[in-house]
């Protein structure tokens, strides 16, 4: 920035100028375009007129105040640099130097930088969010949640000592207050409310909240600016609930709003869109009971008017009209059998006695050869038989265990042997052994 010495050096050379004689027009804008392009010149101003159009070489707008207006132009490469799209209304701080375009001699800000001042600065922070998270799909119309018509439990993120937590609560109250509501008081100004509302959120979801209230009343750009925070904005989007946002006015937009699902111009607006009225609710439950009502009314009739159907019929009149073909054919059945058993019972006593009789004479005729055999067969076991041997005169010994003894080398001296004869046993002891010769003898 040029100093007010360098200006006060040239105001004195023109007027020792001017004693020594007149200067041209081209001489004396030379003169005074050399004097104020020597200044650097920082200022604040609100941009009135924006003239910005392809082909020209640079941006020409009019910044004002309250008492005075300065047109100002400024080259492409140093707009572009800036990175500001400028529109009327904006407050802007520029720094550059006064120049004049001698042909014309009109004076203009030739602009060196620019940038958004105060509010301006903020406004374009937060446009700058809009869009990363608009690119995002964040904001997405399509990825908002519906609200639940009848939520048990309601949860409330906003300051516990704001107006806007009482028209909340109060309006809750009237329309809906069978609803639980789930209240997280957390700061909503200064640098650390963005944390505090993403924590309150979580508090509110992880006790149950049905849909998240996040509200708070009117104020500044500034005092706004926690709900224009770029993670409160994605904590809101990723909520596991439907989240309602009521913030300031009605003219006042966050991008709170804009990632919600549901937007409320006020903090009572945002209770009345969780909450169905008292009057609609009475409206909708005379409606379902007059409905409920005629419903149960046509079931009742249709069902009468079918048990009048089924009572006519001839079989509800006379119940023995449903057996009586069967009744008919048990008795016809019961008849014929009554004459057939009797009948079949004779037929079969004659062929028995039939029967009988062939068997009796092929019986005889059969066993005759098996009894001569069974004969023969009883007269040689009766020759066999160990009885009629001992009858004759022998006897049987046999050995301590019942085996009979066939040799005298079965029963050695000391041994006890069983001798058995026609009438009885006799037991002996061995006390002497006498064998055989080979020739029979002793």
């Amino acid at each position: 920035m040029a100093s007010e010495e360098g200006f006060q050096n040239q105001q004195y050379g023109t007027s020792q100028q001017g004693q020594s004689g007149a200067l041209s027009v081209s001489a004396a804008m030379s003169l005074a375009k050399q004097s104020l392009e020597s200044l650097t010149v920082r200022m604040v101003g609100e941009v009135s007129e924006v003239s910005i159009k392809a082909g020209y070489k640079a941006a020409y707008f009019t910044v004002k105040d309250s008492s005075a207006s300065l047109p100002c132009m400024m080259w492409n490469n140093r707009y572009r640099a800036s990175g500001i799209q400028l529109a009327v209304g904006q407050l802007v701080e520029l720094t550059g130097r006064f120049t004049l375009y001698a042909a014309k001699g009109r004076m203009n800000f030739d602009v060196f930088t620019v940038a958004l001042a105060g509010e301006g600065d903020l406004r374009l922070k937060v446009a700058n969010i809009a869009r990363k998270l608009k690119a995002e799909g964040l904001t997405d119309p399509a990825r908002k949640r519906a609200l639940p018509v009848f939520p048990e439990r309601i949860g409330l993120v906003t300051s516990p000592r704001s107006a806007a937590v009482h028209d909340v609560l109060r309006t809750l109250r009237r329309r809906f207050p069978v609803a639980t509501v789930l209240l997280a008081g957390v700061p909503v100004e200064g640098v650390n409310a963005p944390a505090g509302i993403i924590e309150g959120l979580r508090c509110v979801v992880s006790s149950g909240a049905q849909v998240v209230l996040v509200v708070r009343g009117g104020g500044s750009f500034e005092d706004m600016m926690p709900f224009n925070d770029e993670m409160l904005a994605r904590a809101i989007a990723a909520c596991p609930v439907p989240v309602v946002t009521g913030i300031g006015h009605e003219v006042d937009t966050a991008i709170a709003d804009m990632v919600s699902d549901f937007r409320a111009s006020t903090p009572t607006a945002a209770a009345e869109a969780v909450s169905p009225a008292r009057e609609n609710l009475d409206a909708l439950m005379s409606a379902r009971a007059r409905s409920l009502s005629t419903n149960v009314s046509l079931s009742i009739e249709r069902a009468r008017s079918q048990v009048q159907r089924v009572s006519e019929r001839p079989i509800f009149e006379d119940p023995m009209l449903l057996f009586a073909a069967d009744a008919q054919y048990i008795d016809a059945t019961a008849e014929r059998l009554a004459r057939a058993v009797p009948a079949r019972l004779e037929r079969q006593g004659k062929e028995i006695e039939v029967i009988s009789g062939r068997l009796q004479r092929l019986g005889g005729s059969l066993t005759e050869r098996f009894n001569y055999q069974m004969r023969a067969s009883a007269a040689r076991l009766d020759d066999l038989s160990p009885v009629n041997t001992i009858a004759r005169g022998y006897s049987i010994a046999r050995d301590g265990q019942g085996g009979i003894l066939k040799s005298v080398s079965q029963a050695p001296i000391g041994s006890q042997v069983s001798v058995t004869l026609i009438d009885g046993n006799l037991t002996c002891d061995v006390v002497g052994i006498s064998p055989f010769s080979e020739n029979g003898e002793e």
